[in-house]
């Protein structure tokens, strides 16, 4: 359900404890005692037919009682008796309740599921249950049995484990950071860790997210709210299990290398945010995010009264991909003007051992002025020669000096400075830290945050067309599938990948020796040798059976090879069905690198795609990287630069460079593959030889889906090719309209160059000539899973003519509209025909309402509107904005 209703979870109005006790130790006691703790400044009313008070409040003895229903409540009673307790919220119109209560049961019969079968169908809000509860410190709520309330602050915690929420509160209260919120989910049954990204994304209160996650349910969902949220402000994820065993029997080398963990590493990085690997990692993050946002660049000055401290700050920071700042020369002269001559005069800047507050002060003035830092890491050590407190005062004084000028910001460390330190460097915005390491972690957790967004905002190049034979491949999946088998041929799939444009060895089946060496007598006679390897569906790996040989100069050899090979499969697996043996062309690439490329299915985010060092110790080597489907030219390239091999490909010595380009492309037509075809199970191109002469697997299988088993779903939606087709307009001008695409990027940024000034002005309603970056990724670089924009092309066929969008809510049941079309091609019923598209659309997703602003002037846009039965009203946002709003 979305968000719905999620704002009487986090500001309720009124709140009920059903359960509400004095009884000590008892969860009831508990929770009333935290809710009474935290301040809440609405009405509390405790719920127990036994009592007439609990802890001085007047009791109700049911929330049928009840004179005014509580916006929320807190559910403390045994387990049987919660479902009851739910079907009397609902009758007393309850909006949400969050339910502490453990060991209700899971499947058809249990509690739970009789809890949610009352909650449900009216639309109450489900916490839980086996939860922590929930702590809205802006409004003093402690609906929770954690011990402390923190502050209000900008950080936001969603958490799977009620230990996690309690210990990440405590820890938060300790240090005198604030939180918007903290929710722990529990089992999850109704509100869960998408829908709150949702709801943080969209409240104003918090700055960053922190989620704390074990596993995930609804991998489509998650993902679409955290890529939404990642690019609103910084997530920051910790997933826990990441050792945890994954499939012990993979029948391919992708299966066994996608691990469950490596698989939530690519979706948490898919999705643009952050994955820190333990709480003090999370700590840190919270602790840069409370005070700093996002600053560009890498170039960080290290300040400190001790060198070795430097050094170390230094080292840690290469580790994480940062750079020391090179020290412009007006920097270095004003520091060599206040600093004795024994400093360091580079980058760690060492202000030696005695360095009074004046030095510091000095030195910050320098470094927060130079044009080359990005920010400035202040570290010290104690000694007896120096004041540390009026140390910190100067550093903080040289901060608050420069508020009026472009901030960069400042990270600390001091040595035993205890937190009434760090407190008073809160104060000034200065986040501290207790070690060199946890500073230079917190400052490139920015950074990275920095890079994943401009990641996710990246225009992908534009990619050759695929064009691919999609009749020949469906053939080649029909063949298998009609004789039941999950495993292709080595014919079929070499006709499936040729058919997508993806290189590999021609291949022919023999039944026997001789067979095959009439097969081989065409490559043997071009001057190439052969390869004959064994055929058979029970034979997954051949070399369990040395089925292999390689290097067959003649026909004759061929032929031995052939009989061989079968008789030592029938003899090592006698219960193997032998079709026969496979027999190829020798592919000779000198200085060639061995690669693997393989889809292996995820039982939570669907199939996934591999790239890495490929050949027999593919798993021995280890060195891959995994990305979630679909894959566009960009996230091809990340996947390639995300492993060691990519250097080799690049070249070295006398090795000249392999095709990066063409291998980009080649990831992106195996991805357009399991895209078209969802049956593809599992692939396996292994190992693809890469060299300066191209690309060519020399190894290929491929795994399908069989029968009634379900289509697998992919957590990020593809580009639905489905939707492409033609509008004819009233002028009867023909136009193709397709879903807008990330390479769109170009033709989007030419359209809006070709409308006017006012045209521009009506749709975004202000006087703008231009998009930024970051916009137009966000127009094109769409989720399909939660809106659409349909572009129509010009009668050119390349150009853009007009885009319309609708970008439905986070519940799925209203959705707003937009429409921009071409000034010179205006007048021509365009925009009523992309209209009426996207009201068939709205209608095919569910849609309650398609609505939009309109300014008052846009009287072309107001009668179309009406034209199409949208009611108009006032948008409650002044005369010169109205509403428009069609209800399906």
């Amino acid at each position: 359900m979305g968000t719905y209703r999620l704002g009487s979870v986090f500001a309720p109005a009124s709140i009920a404890v059903v359960g509400a006790s004095e009884r000590p130790g008892s969860l009831g006691a508990g929770v009333m005692a935290q809710i009474l703790a935290g301040g809440f400044r609405g009405r509390i009313v405790p719920v127990n037919p036994k009592r007439s008070s609990v802890m001085g409040l007047s009791c109700a003895t049911s929330l049928s009682a009840m004179a005014e229903p509580p916006e929320l409540i807190v559910v403390a009673t045994p387990a049987a008796s919660v479902p009851g307790v739910i079907r009397e919220a609902v009758k007393a119109r309850v909006r949400a309740a969050v339910v502490l209560t453990a060991g209700l049961g899971e499947g058809p019969g249990s509690h739970a599921a009789e809890m949610m079968a009352a909650a449900r169908p009216a639309g109450l809000r489900i916490v839980g249950p086996n939860c922590l509860g929930v702590l809205a410190p802006p409004v003093g709520l402690n609906a929770s049995f954690s011990p402390v309330l923190p502050k209000p602050g900008r950080l936001a915690l969603i958490a799977q484990s009620g230990a996690i929420a309690a210990s990440v509160a405590a820890w938060a209260a300790r240090r005198d950071l604030g939180l918007s919120a903290a929710i722990s989910i529990g089992n999850a049954l109704d509100v869960d860790v998408g829908d709150c990204l949702d709801w943080f994304a969209e409240d104003a209160a918090t700055r960053a997210i922190l989620v704390y996650i074990e596993s995930v349910r609804d991998a489509a969902k998650f993902m679409s709210a955290a890529r939404k949220a990642a690019r609103i402000k910084p997530v920051v994820v910790l997933k826990s299990g990441r050792h945890a065993a994954g499939a012990r029997a993979a029948a391919t080398h992708t299966g066994a290398l996608a691990g469950s963990d490596a698989v939530y590493d690519a979706a948490i990085r898919r999705a643009g945010c952050l994955r820190v690997a333990d709480l003090r990692e999370m700590f840190t993050a919270a602790e840069t995010l409370a005070l700093h946002d996002i600053f560009p660049g890498d170039r960080i000055a290290i300040l400190t009264n001790g060198g070795g401290f430097g050094v170390l700050a230094a080292d840690r920071l290469e580790d994480l991909g940062g750079r020391l700042a090179e020290l412009a020369p007006e920097t270095l002269a004003a520091l060599d003007a206040a600093l004795p001559d024994t400093w360091s005069h580079g980058n760690p800047i060492d202000i030696i051992g005695d360095a009074p507050p004046e030095r510091y002060a000095a030195a910050m003035d320098a470094l927060l002025a130079d044009p080359g830092t990005d920010a400035v890491l202040v570290l010290n050590c104690p000694t007896a020669l120096a004041a540390p407190e009026t140390q910190a005062e100067a550093v903080a004084a040289a901060v608050r000096g420069r508020k009026k000028v472009p901030a960069r910001p400042v990270f600390a460390v001091w040595v035993g400075g205890g937190e009434e330190r760090t407190r008073r460097f809160q104060e000034d915005r200065i986040a501290a830290y207790e070690t060199e390491s946890d500073a230079v972690e917190g400052l490139m957790q920015l950074v990275r945050i920095r890079r994943q967004r401009e990641a996710l905002a990246e225009a992908p190049p534009l990619a050759a067309r695929i064009e691919p034979d999609r009749a020949r491949a469906g053939r080649a999946l029909a063949l298998a599938a009609g004789d039941g088998r999950a495993w292709l041929s080595p014919v079929e799939v070499f006709d499936l990948l040729d058919a997508y444009g993806i290189p590999a060895v021609p291949v022919r089946l023999a039944t026997d020796g001789r067979t095959a060496a009439a097969v081989a007598a065409e490559w043997l006679a071009a001057g190439q040798s052969c390869a004959v390897k064994i055929q058979s569906r029970d034979i997954v790996h051949k070399s369990e059976v040395d089925g292999v040989q390689l290097g067959l100069t003649t026909t004759a050899a061929v032929e031995t090879a052939a009989g061989e090979i079968m008789a030592r499969a029938r003899q090592l697996r006698p219960e193997a069905r032998i079709e026969g043996v496979t027999v190829q062309p020798m592919i000779q690439r000198p200085h060639a690198r061995e690669l693997i490329v393989g889809i292996a299915p995820d039982p939570v985010f669907g199939p996934v795609i591999l790239f890495g060092h490929g050949g027999t110790a593919v798993e021995v080597i280890d060195d891959k990287a995994i990305g979630l489907l679909p894959l566009d030219l960009a996230e091809a390239r990340r996947l390639i630069a995300d492993t060691r091999v990519a250097r080799l490909l690049a070249g070295y010595r006398n090795v000249p460079a392999a095709p990066v380009e063409a291998l980009a492309d080649l990831l992106v037509r195996v991805s357009r593959l399991v895209e078209d075809f969802p049956a593809v199970r599992g692939l396996d191109l292994n190992p693809v030889l890469a060299s300066d002469k191209g690309l060519i697997a020399l190894d290929a299988r491929v795994e399908i889906t069989l029968g009634s088993e379900a289509r697998p779903r992919f957590a990020v939606r593809p580009y639905p090719r489905e939707l492409e087709s033609e509008v004819v307009t009233r002028r009867g001008i023909r136009l193709a309209l397709r879903p807008i695409r990330p390479t769109d990027a170009p033709a989007l940024l030419a359209l809006i160059d070709a409308c006017s000034a006012d045209d521009l002005r009506m749709r975004f309603f202000t006087a703008r000539r231009s998009l930024d970056p970051d916009l137009i990724a966000r127009l094109t670089q769409i989720d399909y899973a939660r809106e659409m924009a349909f572009v129509a092309l010009a009668p050119d066929g390349h150009d853009l003519a007009a885009v319309a969008r609708l970008h439905g809510d986070a519940n799925g049941e209203h959705a707003e509209y937009a429409i921009l079309v071409r000034t010179d091609l205006q007048g021509q019923y365009i925009a009523y025909a992309m209209m009426e598209r996207l009201i068939a659309f709205a209608r095919e997703r569910g849609y309650r309402t398609v609505w939009g602003h309109v300014l008052a002037e846009n009287h072309r846009m107001l009668t179309m509107c009406g034209e199409l039965g949208f009611v108009v009203g006032d948008s409650g946002a002044g005369d010169e904005i109205r509403k428009v709003v069609l209800t399906l």
